[in-house]
């Protein structure tokens, strides 16, 4: 249990660095742009899998029966997170999580919600909690699903402190929850580079774990529960 706390705890913390204007600007002003990307997306990746392989340590302990309709719930959800992960960093965005300048011009993803990159987590987490009726994925998924729901408010009032008097404007022209400031006319959706990136690279990641990849990630056939 030790292990995995500590793995979430990196994880966690990792995830907040693009959320802090200032650390990111420090250490893109060390290290360049481009090593800044490449040495935090490897960390990522590799806090990621320590904190899969310290909750697969943890004893298997059932809470609830897996049910057939619980499985489609990750096979939807998911690519579209990982639609609004990718967009998300790869889009200017003022008032979020980015891998960008924050000063650009806001990228498209921002017309469907202003956190994409955290509602791309709370989606991955919700939807993979549903179907996995375990302890052990209780605690880690229920865990990320919090971090990415209280991230958002917590970013919205940092953004708010930062960026003043421009906050207003901002915040009108798009949304906390998906799609609401379009559907209320405030913004039109559009599509830009980042946005096409994260939709294919959505379709070739999901392609991929539906082929055998996530049975060699994670030992489990995301189908499997589908066609039981």
């Amino acid at each position: 249990m030790t292990q995995f706390f500590a793995a979430l705890l990196v994880f966690l913390a990792l995830h907040m660095v693009p959320a802090i204007p200032p650390l990111r600007a420090g250490l893109v002003a060390a290290v360049g742009r481009r090593t800044y990307l490449i040495a935090y997306s490897l960390v990522s990746l590799l806090a990621l899998a320590w904190l899969f392989h310290a909750t697969m340590r943890l004893d298997f302990v059932p809470l609830w029966d897996a049910a057939a309709w619980q499985a489609w719930l990750p096979l939807v959800l998911t690519p579209i997170g990982l639609v609004f992960l990718v967009a998300g960093l790869l889009s200017p965005n003022p008032a979020s999580i980015t891998l960008r300048r924050p000063d650009l011009a806001p990228g498209a993803i921002t017309t469907v919600t202003r956190h994409p990159v955290l509602w791309g987590f709370a989606l991955w987490a919700g939807s993979h909690l549903v179907p996995n009726g375990d302890m052990r994925s209780l605690l880690l998924f229920g865990s990320l699903l919090a971090f990415a729901l209280l991230g958002m408010v917590m970013t919205d009032r940092r953004a708010r402190r930062r960026l003043g008097e421009h906050w207003p404007a901002i915040a009108d022209s798009t949304s906390l929850f998906p799609f609401a400031a379009a559907l209320a006319g405030n913004t039109r959706l559009r599509m830009d580079g980042p946005l096409v990136i994260g939709v294919l690279a959505s379709a070739a990641l999901t392609a991929w774990l539906l082929l055998g990849g996530h049975a060699v990630l994670f030992g489990a056939d995301p189908l499997a529960l589908v066609a039981a």
